[in-house]
């Protein structure tokens, strides 16, 4: 006997009920709520407030770009892992075509901070630390407020 009823293919994109109709409908949250952000977005907004705190005092940070990454890599050969820590952050220098840069490991800083508050703080001494590296100067002088708890 034939089968009226082709079967049915499955499609590229996912699906969304189950047989009995019921599943995810549309997104838990909308967009504008601080539920919908990504744990990268949130930390990009915690090194985004930190440099705006900052650039009010030294307003030539506009001129530095400030990169969040996940996790360091090893550049070239000859590079490997040893039993240092592993680094929350860096600084590339200014060339003649590219701004200087302050990078921020995301991975790193999350490990070792327990709560946002936590992970603020010490985003924030990052960025500071690495500032002042660029610059030249120490991390009281770029922000006076430096180390405190």
């Amino acid at each position: 006997m034939d089968n009226p009823v082709p079967p049915r293919t499955l499609g590229p994109g996912p699906r969304r009920r189950d047989r009995h109709g019921r599943g995810m409908r549309g997104p838990i949250a909308p967009p504008q709520v601080p539920l919908a952000a990504s744990r990268a977005d949130v930390f990009a907004d915690l090194v985004q407030d930190s440099v705006e705190r900052l650039e009010r005092r030294w307003p030539q940070l506009a001129d530095i770009d400030f990169l969040v990454l996940e996790v360091p890599r090893l550049d070239g050969p000859g590079q490997e892992w040893n039993d240092e820590a592993v680094p929350l952050g860096g600084t590339i220098p200014a060339r003649e075509t590219q701004p200087a840069r302050v990078i921020v490991y995301r991975r790193p800083v999350e490990i070792r901070t327990k709560g946002r508050e936590e992970r603020a703080a010490l985003v924030h001494e990052i960025v500071v630390e690495q500032v002042a590296e660029l610059l030249g100067l120490t991390p009281e002088t770029v922000d006076p407020r430096y180390g405190e708890d």
